[in-house]
């Protein structure tokens, strides 16, 4: 095989693992790219997964710079060698693109290339990519290669060797590439199953006591003007079914474990959580992690949950402007804090303040864990919620 910067078995070995340990697509895209350049000793590679209106739906560059990759400007579309490639499915090498009587430009800003090495990436007769390198390599004193090589007159400083290994790379990256497609899709179809879940469950304990407050409601209607003192107690009771909806509705939501837990682990689907707050909402809401290693599901949950409560409190009941949460190790314990500028309130008000916010069941979450919950605050002075579990 091709003598590149890192080459023999090894080198194949680490590429093929580092394309197999991606789950999201673009993440296998950009491994492919980076393997193929490296194994083959090019200056430039890149990959290109074609849409149906003779563009590409994602293509992936490694050797250019962001500056210049702005600068080269949209995507290409699928003409010249790229949509021979695309359309006959066989691999070109050649030893100058640009005098090839397919080439067709590009963009002033594009880098030159001369000597090119492409091969289309196929799943059985579909073809889903197709994998391009430019400009072979040549090392200089011992040292990774950094000018392109010389080759013999008018050949391709790519290899028929380099071919090879370059086919082999991409039966894997197909391999790689779909399984990264089938995760994205699976995880779809688990988001939308846990939609459907909710909306039944949302159905089964919200449902009846909906219809119940209504039916009183109109019940109250009825006797404002005939027996006013009835109608106030009728009233009271729509005051009560409501509030038992709403704690109803909480308890459906909340038993629900996000798909995303499971996907991402706590820290990744908090900080996507709070991103989404810090846009929806007027307060600046951050999050900072660090130390945390990875939890027990239970426990995960469990925070992500008593989060969850601490931040609706926060964004909706505190006025706060500056919302802080925070994910750390503290010896052999993980430590949740959520800090808030807000209105605050007398945590000795344990009855009326614990119901309203939810205290009380943000101290079972967290006891149900092997975790405590622990509350500071004070009346216009802010409030932060610390919950600690073993183990982090």
């Amino acid at each position: 095989m091709s003598q590149g910067p890192r080459s023999g078995l090894a080198a194949v070995s680490a590429a093929l693992l580092a394309m197999s340990r991606h789950l999201e697509v673009r993440d296998v895209l950009k491994t492919i790219v980076a393997s193929a350049r490296e194994l083959l000793g090019a200056q430039y590679a890149a990959l290109g997964v074609p849409d149906d209106h003779g563009g590409f739906a994602q293509f992936v560059v490694d050797g250019v710079s962001d500056a210049q990759w702005k600068a080269i400007g949209p995507l290409p579309r699928q003409h010249g060698i790229l949509a021979a490639m695309l359309q006959q499915a066989k691999a070109e090498r050649l030893a100058d693109v640009r005098k090839d009587p397919r080439f067709e430009g590009w963009p002033s800003a594009h880098p030159d290339m001369s000597d090119f090495l492409g091969l289309p990436i196929r799943d059985g007769d579909e073809v889903i990519g197709a994998l391009f390198l430019a400009n072979k390599l040549r090392p200089v004193g011992g040292n990774p290669p950094h000018h392109p090589s010389p080759k013999p007159e008018g050949g391709c400083g790519f290899t028929e060797e380099d071919e090879e290994l370059l086919a082999i790379l991409a039966q894997h990256a197909a391999i790689a590439l779909t399984n990264a497609r089938l995760y994205e899709r699976s995880r779809e179809l688990t988001i939308a199953e846990e939609r459907s879940r909710l909306a039944h469950e949302l159905h089964d304990a919200v449902s009846q006591k909906l219809f119940s407050l209504r039916l009183t409601a109109q019940a109250a209607a009825a006797l404002v003007d005939r027996d006013p003192s009835r109608a106030r107690g009728e009233m009271q009771q729509v005051a009560a079914l409501a509030a038992e909806a709403v704690d109803e509705l909480r308890a459906a939501v909340v038993e629900l474990r996000p798909a995303a837990l499971d996907e991402d682990g706590l820290v990744a689907t908090l900080r996507t959580q709070i991103q989404v707050l810090d846009r929806a909402h007027t307060a600046r809401v951050t999050f900072d992690s660090h130390g945390v290693r990875a939890l027990p599901a239970a426990q995960e949950e469990a925070l992500l949950r008593v989060a969850q409560e601490a931040l609706h409190n926060a964004l909706r009941h505190s006025g706060a402007e500056h919302v802080d949460v925070t994910l750390a190790r503290r010896g052999m314990a993980a430590v949740l804090r959520v800090t808030d500028d807000g209105g605050g309130f007398d945590p000795h008000m344990t009855r009326r303040a614990g119901r309203h916010l939810g205290l009380v069941s943000m101290r079972d979450r967290a006891s149900g864990v092997g975790g405590v919950l622990t509350v500071e605050s004070a009346p216009g002075k802010g409030t932060t919620i610390e919950m600690e579990v073993p183990g982090g």
